[in-house]
Formats: C-alpha cells, structure tokens, sequence
C-alpha cells in the first residue's frame, strides 16, 4: 500500500496513533510502529480500534476470535485507568463482531502489562522464545495470553 492508497481518515489517525505510540514505546528495547505500518492495518478487515485522548488499543477480529495487536498509552498518563478502560471497551467491541476468544503477545519482562492483562482475565497459553529483540544480542520471550469471552468479563 502507498501513501497515495491510504484513505485521508487512516492517514490522520495513523499519524496521531503513531506519535502515541513512539511515547508508550521509547525504551531501548521497544520498537514502535511508524504511521505507515498503522495506515496498513487500519485499512485491513476486521480492524478496529478504541482511542482515548493520551492512548488507544488497536485489535483485529475475524470470525469468532479477536487479537489485540497493540495497546498503547502515553506515560504521563499511565497509572490512571486509560489502559484498562481501552481493554475493557475493545473487548466488549470485539464481543459485539462476533468473537469468543482474544490472544495477545506480551513481552515477559513488561510486569505492568501483565498485570493489566492479568486483571482483565487473560491467562497464559503459549510462549514465544525469543520473539522480542532486546539489548545487544539478547532476546526476550513472548507470553501468548488468551481470554475466554463467553465468560463474564472481570
């Protein structure tokens, strides 16, 4: 996809989702995604997000089952509810298209993430050795989390 594909709303919401996510995502072992790489998926079926005004989570729901592929929230505004008011309200949107079950990648080393998961419902399901790039050589696992939706939500 070019620039000159991607309708004007994907282009400006990448943009703004962009800018967030090089703030949530400024560590030394973070890589955060450019607008490009928003645009694509903003423009790719089943995709969806819920945006707050200092973070957003962007999910993917197909058939019955739901993926969150990034959540992200500015860290001056962390610790005051926006992140698991974006789970919440992403996973009762992706409830809505249809899904039963929500997965995740994590990176095992992010606690705050974790536990924000953790608090949702989500549970372990799987490992990922080596997914995540880390300092010099070394990687870090990914933690596969899944949440059950047809059980009540936390």
């Amino acid at each position: 996809m070019t620039g000159r594909d991607v309708p004007g709303w994907a282009a400006d919401l990448a943009a703004g989702f962009a800018a967030i996510h090089a703030e949530a995502f400024a560590g030394p072992h973070e890589t955060p995604w450019n607008a490009a790489a928003f645009a694509a998926l903003l423009t790719q079926a089943g995709v969806f997000s819920v945006c707050g005004r200092d973070g957003f989570i962007l999910m993917r729901a197909v058939a019955d089952e739901a993926e969150i592929l990034t959540l992200a929230v500015r860290p001056a505004a962390r610790r005051a509810g926006e992140g698991g008011r974006l789970v919440r309200e992403g996973l009762a949107r992706a409830r809505e298209l249809g899904a039963t079950r929500v997965f995740l990648e994590v990176a095992e080393d992010n606690a705050a993430a974790r536990a924000l998961y953790e608090k949702a419902g989500f549970t372990e399901a799987g490992r990922r050795p080596g997914y995540y790039a880390g300092a010099g050589a070394a990687r870090r696992d990914a933690l596969l989390l899944a949440l059950n939706l047809a059980a009540p939500l936390p």
